[in-house]
């Protein structure tokens, strides 16, 4: 009796410090990591979402840039953050889906060591040239790759992203061979495509939708189903001859496994409140994102799903990193 007695006494004793953490928090600022440089997708949604959110409920954003390793250095340092509700990560499909295959070993296990906030985004891709190149269509790429096999380059953000892997796929779908170049990021890779360094490049609109506005360069394709509002223009992979072709990157907040259920409750909602606002949504669209929102459980459901998947896509391309 006194062991059951102590047993009832140390669960109470928890819940109500838990209740009691809940009710407190938070009473610090909330560091975001962002496992990408300054300037691409992923830091321009987590800057906005984050920015909502505080000047909604008062709470202190820090975000801070941690990139590196494919983005697995800024997810691993969220994945070994004290679970307190206080260290956030935007993960997005290529650290949390595609990394589990590409890299041999991993640094942590995003289905293990994290839990899921909120899905925020989508982004389809867009396959872009410099303004100067003689390239105006994807048949124009295709006919060249056909003309020069290997000879006619291509960049990505790095290796095993969903930029890159989108455009292995592409050249399997269109029978071609590019030669991949793979950046750390997309900021040199932007310069160095502008520079003429490189010929073509594939990456989130979030990341190219400025550059391609100002005419610096030349979108050619977009990956998704849809043709993409601020683009109208420009045709889907699909529409220019390869018929199902759909990719997407995604975008969401995980804090480290263990975080309390009521914290990562009032996050999830205070995010998804954010993301149903007309001028987030009008930001995310202007930058090429499609708001999305739910719950963590759902996206939980994506995260399990698209591992399997991009796991396929990894395998066939033969991409291996360590």
């Amino acid at each position: 009796m006194n062991l059951i007695r102590r047993t009832l006494v140390a669960v109470a004793v928890a819940t109500i410090s838990s209740s009691a953490f809940a009710q407190a928090w938070p009473s610090k600022p909330i560091k975001v990591i962002v496992p990408f440089p300054p300037g691409g997708g992923t830091d321009l949604i987590a800057r906005e979402l984050s920015t909502k959110v505080a000047i909604a409920t008062k709470w202190v954003f820090v975000v801070e840039n941690r990139p590196g390793a494919g983005g697995n250095l800024g997810v691993d340092a969220v994945a070994k953050s004290p679970a307190d509700g206080y260290t956030l990560v935007l993960g997005q499909t290529s650290n949390l889906a595609i990394n589990p295959s590409l890299y041999s070993k991993m640094p942590y296990d995003a289905q293990k060591d994290l839990v899921p906030i909120v899905h925020v985004a989508d982004a389809p891709l867009v396959l872009v040239t410099n303004a100067d190149s003689p390239f105006k269509t994807l048949a124009d790429v295709v006919k060249a790759a056909k003309e020069k096999p290997g000879r006619i380059n291509f960049a990505s953000p790095g290796n095993g992203t969903v930029a890159h892997l989108s455009s292995e796929l592409l050249q399997k779908a269109a029978g071609i061979k590019l030669q991949h170049v793979p950046y750390k990021g997309a900021a040199q890779a932007v310069t160095d495509l502008m520079g003429g360094n490189v010929e073509l490049y594939m990456s989130s609109v979030p990341t190219l939708l400025g550059h391609i506005k100002q005419g610096k360069l030349r979108p050619l394709a977009v990956t998704s189903s849809k043709r993409v509002d601020d683009l109208p223009d420009v045709p889907t992979v699909a529409e220019s001859g390869y018929k199902s072709f759909e990719t997407v990157t995604w975008f969401g907040f995980l804090a480290p496994a263990g975080t309390p259920k009521d914290v990562v409750s009032k996050l999830n909602a205070e995010f998804n409140k954010a993301l149903k606002q007309p001028d987030v949504r009008k930001k995310l669209s202007d930058e090429g994102a499609d708001p999305i929102g739910g719950t963590p459980e759902q996206f939980a459901t994506l995260i399990k799903e698209d591992t399997v998947r991009w796991g396929k896509v990894v395998k066939e391309s033969g991409a291996k990193l360590d």
